[in-house]
């Protein structure tokens, strides 16, 4: 046992991931419907292997906490952006309403109970449950310039106030969310969410076994078509259907089809197109048959982005016209979108370069269409890390700078930086599509990993004057948290169900995610036994991140 603390003790990196490990194992076991969470588990880790006495740079802290905001805004930025600009933006107002009613709750009751900055900022993260707060807080107060014994003092008493209000504010809102608001709203979540589902073509989980384009193997007996040309087959069809392979009989071999493929009697086809037009002309071909070998051809779907000059400013129908004949004949478009908004498609309007083709079609034609026409945005494995390194680089600048008013200093920081520059950096990327692709699962290892890596690191500096403020702080410290989780809720039930009018499922949604409490949002699914509630998340959970990150700078300037 000695050797196992002395080695830690001696090696702080050990420290650092053993805290890491035993936050996610234990952050995912659910007893009933109750989690700790892997950021309150990996808090109380480094709380309980800090004990040995364990010091870590705070440069590493800073790191990490760089790392997640980062990767929160690039995977909100679309949304936010979005909101600002569109109809959600009753939703943004409605979550910085809730944030400021949370924010001043935890102000106030830091006065009363006399709380300096740090025990106010743990208080409100906490009780808000946003983790953002205490990454903000943590890394203004190092940048304050206190003497290091304050300051040491100071970041141990931000994991105490975190981790006596966290489990209510998780809990609590979950509750009220899901169980008790919609009896004292008089409505049935689960009701109004299937009667939203209907009324707005559903909300589906997952995939779906339906595809709206494929192909069917027909054998050819219709004497009309025998001796034509396929491009004389396709134009009879209106150039729905496109006949991609043939085979002369069952055991022949299989021929590529061009426009001046003669169609011979007792032929296999490969005939691509629609669901619906196939279904509607198959009978006018022949009886349908299983040919595994002739459909075996490799399709893709793929977002083109249109960077060749010689397209842009062209109508769509002139567009297709031009490169859906040879070589892309038998490719279909799916969606065109532009700066992240799926547009209408209609053959008259304009293609600019920028916009995103989403089209489907053998794997060779698409390929085709891609060389011809801009930017294949194939998914791919390797982030761009340059993309994101240069995003911290230059939002940390900006948020570093401080400017002095009626002698204040006043400044950004640099962790509001970070989280500004991914919004703006994942904004870029879902309208620019050429560059700074950086793929989900590896969002989620910046986001997870620099997280819980960040508290980690909280938890094994603080430990040694955990227990202290616990003593000091404990129950007082819990009963204001649950004012802090509550009061926001409250106003914002009243005010969504009232003033705002949103629909039921949706307010709840919009609740949860201007909390960004995630625990809410999944017992919101699992009564709603719905999707709905998600739309109302989407945008609180990206407004919330942003403004209680400016927030703390506010609490940590009034105290």
């Amino acid at each position: 046992m000695s050797y196992f603390v002395t080695t830690i003790q001696k090696y702080p990196e050990i420290a650092l991931f053993l805290t890491i490990g035993i936050g996610f194992m234990f952050g995912n076991v659910r007893l009933g419907k109750f989690s700790l969470g892997v950021v309150t588990s990996t808090l109380l880790a480094g709380l309980l292997v800090g004990q040995i006495g364990i010091t870590l740079p705070t440069v590493l802290q800073s790191t990490f906490f760089a790392m997640f905001l980062f990767a929160v805004g690039y995977a909100v930025g679309p949304q936010f952006i979005r909101a600002m600009k569109s109809d959600g933006l009753p939703q943004v107002v409605f979550a910085i309403i809730l944030c400021l009613v949370g924010t001043a709750t935890a102000i106030v009751l830091g006065k009363l109970l006399g709380y300096n900055a740090a025990l106010t900022a743990g208080l409100l993260s906490g009780g808000y449950t946003n983790s953002t707060v205490l990454g903000v807080a943590a890394d203004l107060m190092n940048q304050s310039g206190l003497a290091e014994a304050d300051l040491r003092a100071s970041l141990a008493l931000l994991p105490v106030a975190y981790a006596v209000t966290y489990p209510f504010g998780t809990i609590g809102s979950a509750v009220l969310l899901a169980n008790i608001a919609p009896r004292l709203l008089g409505f049935d979540l689960a009701k109004v969410s299937a009667d939203y589902e209907r009324a707005n073509g559903g909300a589906r989980i997952g995939t779906t076994a339906y595809r709206e384009y494929s192909a069917r193997a027909l054998q050819l007996t219709n004497s009309a078509l025998l001796g034509k040309t396929v491009e004389q087959v396709e134009k009879m069809f209106n150039n729905e259907i496109f006949i991609r392979r043939m085979r002369a009989g069952r055991d022949e071999a299989i021929v590529e089809c061009t426009r001046d493929t003669v169609l011979t009697e007792g032929a296999i086809l490969a005939v691509s197109g629609g669901l619906g037009a196939l279904l509607a002309y198959r009978d006018d071909f022949g009886p349908e048959l299983k040919d595994v070998a002739l459909l075996d051809f490799s399709t893709e779907q793929l977002d083109l982005v249109v960077t060749n000059k010689a397209y842009a400013n062209r109508t769509l129908g002139e567009v297709i016209r031009t490169l859906f004949g040879e070589p892309g004949r038998g490719v279909f478009l799916l969606k065109l979108t532009r700066s992240d908004t799926v547009m209408p498609m209609r053959e008259e309007m304009e293609v600019h370069r920028g916009d995103v083709l989403t089209i489907l079609g053998a794997k060779a034609d698409v390929a085709k269409i891609a060389k011809e026409m801009g930017y294949a945005d194939r998914p791919v494995e390797r982030s761009d890390m340059a993309f994101m390194a240069f995003g911290i680089v230059v939002g940390s600048l900006i948020g570093a700078i401080t400017i002095h008013i009626g002698g204040i200093p006043l400044s950004l920081g640099t962790a509001v930086g970070a989280i500004v520059a991914g919004i703006i950096c994942g904004y870029l990327r879902s309208t620019m599509r050429t560059f700074g692709f950086i793929p989900g699962p590896a969002i989620w290892v910046f986001n997870n990993v620099g997280l819980n890596g960040f508290i980690a690191c909280i938890g094994l500096n603080a430990a040694l004057g955990f227990v202290g403020g616990i003593q000091q702080y404990g129950l007082t410290l819990f009963f204001a948290g649950t004012l802090v989780t509550l009061m926001p809720l409250v106003v914002g039930l009243l005010l969504g169900h009232y003033v705002f009018k949103f629909h039921p499922a949706i307010m709840l949604g919009a609740c949860a995610g201007a909390r960004s409490t995630t625990a809410a949002l999944g017992a919101l699914q699992q009564e709603a036994k719905s999707n709905v509630p998600v739309i109302g998340y989407a945008t609180g959970y990206a407004v919330s991140r942003l403004v209680m990150a400016l927030l703390t700078i506010v609490v940590m300037n009034v105290f």
